[in-house]
């Protein structure tokens, strides 16, 4: 499997909400963000994600693939219905009761692969514009005449 093919697994598995299908793509000692959290930091992240967006989805719209290192940019969507508890999305979203509103926004993500397994994942997020077509914070202002 190619380390394109892998990340293609792990977007599939993530849109099939299987978190222990895809917590088993990464390393025992993968980092996210630049944190070393292991599988069991994944599950815990997932397992929020999807209490808070049980429809969360990845669209991809562009690969970039460089030897070890993959990444994509894709629009990230979800209904917000339930409560998260860890500092995910941007940690704006710890104890918000469900808006039912639904959002798509940006993402970039960027894995590096070591022995057919995720051993680092990082990603950059639209989370402002999340937070407004949810309704929790206000329009942008209108551009000045």
């Amino acid at each position: 499997m190619t380390n394109r093919q892998l990340i293609q697994e792990w977007v599939e598995r993530f849109n099939n909400g299987d978190i222990e299908r895809v917590v088993e793509l990464f390393a025992e000692d993968g980092e996210n963000f630049g944190r070393r959290v292991g599988r069991d930091g994944v599950r815990a992240v997932l397992r929020d994600i999807y209490t808070r967006f049980p429809d969360a989805k990845l669209r991809i719209h562009e690969w970039l693939v460089d030897t070890d290192r993959v990444g994509f940019r894709a629009t990230y969507s979800g209904t917000h219905l339930g409560v998260g508890r860890l500092p995910v999305d941007g940690g704006m979203l710890i104890g918000v009761p469900p808006t039912k509103k639904s959002f798509a926004v940006l993402h970039m993500h960027m894995f590096r692969v070591e022995h057919e397994l995720i051993q680092e994942h990082w990603g950059a997020r639209d989370d402002i514009g999340m937070m407004r077509q949810l309704g929790l914070l206000p329009p942008p202002a209108p551009p000045p005449p």
